[in-house]
């Protein structure tokens, strides 16, 4: 009897992306391409390539080099998101090696190296039974998890022949990537903090309001529950998130704040990460422990704007300390949400 034949499958881990050097030309091209994409922002093609060509690069690509230089500093030299994708990358195929399955691990970043078209290009020729295509993004918004299946789709779907597909839309609540958080969190006693932080990436408004139908995100429970009508709302998947934390932490609602970072203007998710901390100071609080959960790799966002800025800020108006609590990076527990993932879709 003809022995079965065992299904080969490839993963692809796909992160946002990070300029190639903190050099202005690296960051000017990895600008251009991240904010001229449809998903990101989303305004007609001739309104996107004015606002971002003629105002928002130019005007801002020289301070974005030098926070990415920062950011190189902190991390040693290198991009501290691309060090940690190859580091899980390594990890969860480890895991794999150590099984029957046949899996290959593979990363791409959705903007610049490595790209998604090279790696793609790779996976072609390795003829997969199967590709999952996992984005390093828990909770799912348009402009992170949708450009990244948007785009791999786009590639294969190029191809002669086509392996079936998978894909990861999130994992806010997964409970290993909450331990994960959890753990981070042990390198600290939470109880000497007056105040703690749950910041978010933001988005605008109308990124949220497009997930319904019918009415706006403010219609909904967003910060309450996760129902039929907003179980794929960003807003309604970070509050969730938070609310899974706050438990295994033993904190009640009242300990802790919500907040979303990184805006471009004001009608984005409210209340703003840096207000809020500009608050805090002012009412006399002293330290702050903040957690970044949307990003499950370090980056600028978390080592620079947290860790960097909003200390400083906080420490001018008569504050202490602003606490960053690392991402889960390559944590053990982490590797095991990833794991766990890749086998449901086995």
């Amino acid at each position: 009897m003809e022995q079965k034949r065992k299904k080969r499958t490839g993963v692809l881990l796909i992160q946002l992306g990070t300029p190639d050097s903190p050099t202005k030309s690296d960051v000017k091209t990895y600008l251009n391409e991240f904010l001229n994409d449809p998903r990101v922002i989303d305004y007609p093609y001739l309104k996107r390539k004015l606002l971002v060509n003629g105002i928002i690069i130019p005007f801002r690509v020289k301070e974005s080099a030098k926070i990415y230089k920062e950011l190189w500093d902190l991390s040693g030299g290198v991009s501290p998101l691309l060090k940690y994708t190859e580091s899980k990358t390594k990890l969860l195929q480890e895991r794999f090696d150590k099984t029957e399955e046949d899996v290959t691990v593979h990363m791409a970043m959705r903007y610049r190296k490595p790209s998604m078209e090279s790696v793609l290009e790779e996976m072609r020729k390795e003829n997969y039974d199967k590709i999952i295509i996992f984005p390093l993004f828990p909770h799912h918004a348009s402009a992170t998890t949708g450009t990244a299946i948007e785009k791999a789709v786009k590639i294969i779907s190029k191809w002669w022949v086509m392996p079936e597909i998978s894909t990861v839309n999130d994992f806010y609540d997964h409970e290993a990537y909450i331990d994960a958080m959890v753990e981070r969190t042990k390198e600290f006693d939470i109880s000497s903090y007056d105040r703690i932080m749950f910041s978010y990436h933001g988005l605008p408004d109308q990124h949220v309001d497009k997930v319904y139908d019918d009415g706006l995100c403010t219609d909904q429970p967003c910060e309450t529950e996760i129902n039929q009508k907003n179980k794929l709302c960003y807003k309604a998947q970070v509050y969730a998130t938070t609310r899974a934390l706050a438990d295994k932490l033993g904190l009640k609602e009242s300990d802790y704040t919500v907040a979303f970072q990184s805006r471009l203007d004001k009608n984005w998710l409210e209340p703003f990460s840096d207000k809020v901390i500009e608050k805090w100071a002012k009412e006399g609080a002293k330290r702050v422990l903040a957690f970044s959960p949307a990003f499950v790799a370090d980056c600028l966002e978390t080592l620079v704007e947290i860790g960097v800025e909003y200390d400083e800020d906080f420490r001018a108006l008569g504050g202490e300390k602003v606490q960053l609590v690392p991402s889960t990076n390559d944590h053990p527990r982490f590797i095991d949400c990833l794991e766990d993932l890749v086998r449901e879709r086995l």
